[in-house]
């Protein structure tokens, strides 16, 4: 029986192709290269000897390796090149999550972090701007609502194959299985997102205009305290709940949760977006985000940390795709670009806040403080939101 003509249009299996494509970037490279080492840190502390020190730096670097992979992205122009920089990042995240397990020494350790790092960007950023680019050239709704629930799929096929390898392997044999996994999510990245076009001026004169420096400053401020709030809980959320009598051992099923709240939450927002603006949107994932952070600081109770980690997985996730969809739309041409220049601010805040978080763990011996902080900065954040929301119109 032969396929309807539907099928074959931009608009149904080739729009849908794209988007798997860049689903499976961001599950290889955000959630198998980089957010594995969060439910395998408490395994790592266990068995390889890691300690939170040397854990937290171990965070610090994978996130200086990503503000490095948005410098460079924001640095270049040309799409061919970002493009060519997209496939080399999946190349890197498969191996360099295998690497982790291949050795002990802390100085290999931190190297492959950096690089794994580095290749996080072409999921979370080039491979956006590239399926946002696909979209706006075909005539699509310029949202990534849909794409970015690659985030939330990438912890639970993270925090599933943890779980499942507990037990079964040690913690060298669980980074090499990681690896060999994001060869199944390579093979989509590869070869179905398809190299990039111009956009054309017809396409760029029916969106809005670019908005006002004011603005731009504003929102850039605002996303680094988001980017502090959320790198505080994405990097120590099972080490924590591990150091509760009835989850221990079941943390790699806490970050699950994480994730099970996250993939879903892109349409949520997105629809919330619709009904009460963007900014007002961002304000109210900021204001949950901050509960999130707040409950494990305050109670050791299993319902607290559980509802956080809904909580903190249902917001993270809106908070990027909103923030990163706004200024995509804003810069057609080349969203990936203006997408790097934002996400520097939010890079910055991943390479302070885990160093600061591993020195307040061995100085108190709790991520309390470290919490409490983190709370803090978001609270900023949400003030940033609301003076950014009365710059309406550019004034330069």
């Amino acid at each position: 029986m032969q396929a309807s003509n539907t099928l074959s249009t931009p608009g149904t299996a080739d729009r849908y192709r794209v988007i798997f494509a860049g689903i499976c970037a961001l599950i290889l490279t955000v959630g198998l290269a980089r957010f594995a080492y969060t439910p395998l840190l408490p395994i790592m502390r266990g068995e390889a000897g890691l300690t939170d020190l040397a854990g937290g730096w171990l965070a610090t670097f994978n996130y200086v390796g990503y503000i490095t992979g948005a410098l460079i992205a924001a640095t270049i122009s040309d799409l061919s090149r970002k493009f060519q920089l997209y496939r080399i990042g999946l190349v890197v995240a498969v191996v360099s999550t295998a690497a982790m397990g291949m050795t002990q020494d802390i100085n290999l350790w931190v190297a492959l972090r950096f690089v794994s790092g580095l290749s996080s960007t072409a999921g979370l950023l080039i491979a956006s701007g590239l399926v946002l680019n696909w979209l706006i050239r075909h005539g699509h709704r310029p949202e990534l609502g849909l794409h970015f629930a690659g985030i939330g799929l990438g912890i639970v096929v993270s925090g599933l194959a943890v779980a499942a390898m507990v037990g079964n392997l040690a913690w060298d044999g669980q980074w090499i299985g990681l690896g060999l996994l994001g060869v199944a999510f390579f093979l989509p990245a590869w070869f179905w997102l398809p190299a990039p076009a111009a956009v054309t001026a017809q396409t760029n004169r029916a969106l809005p205009p670019a908005p006002s420096r004011r603005w731009m400053q504003l929102f850039i401020a605002a996303y680094f305290c988001a980017g502090f709030g959320y790198v505080i809980s994405a990097t120590f959320i099972v080490a924590i709940v591990e150091k509760l009598p009835l989850l221990a051992g079941k943390g790699g099923w806490v970050w699950v949760i994480v994730g099970l709240a996250a993939a879903p939450s892109c349409f949520l927002w997105d629809r919330i977006a619709n009904n009460l603006g963007q900014i007002p949107a961002l304000l109210l994932a900021y204001g949950l985000q901050i509960v999130s952070i707040l409950l494990p600081a305050l109670s050791d109770g299993t319902a607290a940390n559980l509802a956080s980690a809904v909580l903190y997985g249902g917001t993270f996730v809106g908070i990027v795709s909103l923030t990163l969809s706004i200024i995509g739309r804003c810069f057609p041409a080349n969203p990936a670009k203006a997408m790097a220049r934002l996400t520097l601010s939010y890079g910055v805040a991943q390479i302070v806040a885990p160093a600061m978080a591993g020195y307040i763990a061995t100085a108190t011996g709790s991520y309390q403080g470290a919490l409490i902080v983190a709370a803090w900065v978001m609270a900023a954040g949400m003030l940033l939101l609301v003076a950014l929301q009365r710059q309406t119109q550019p004034d330069d």
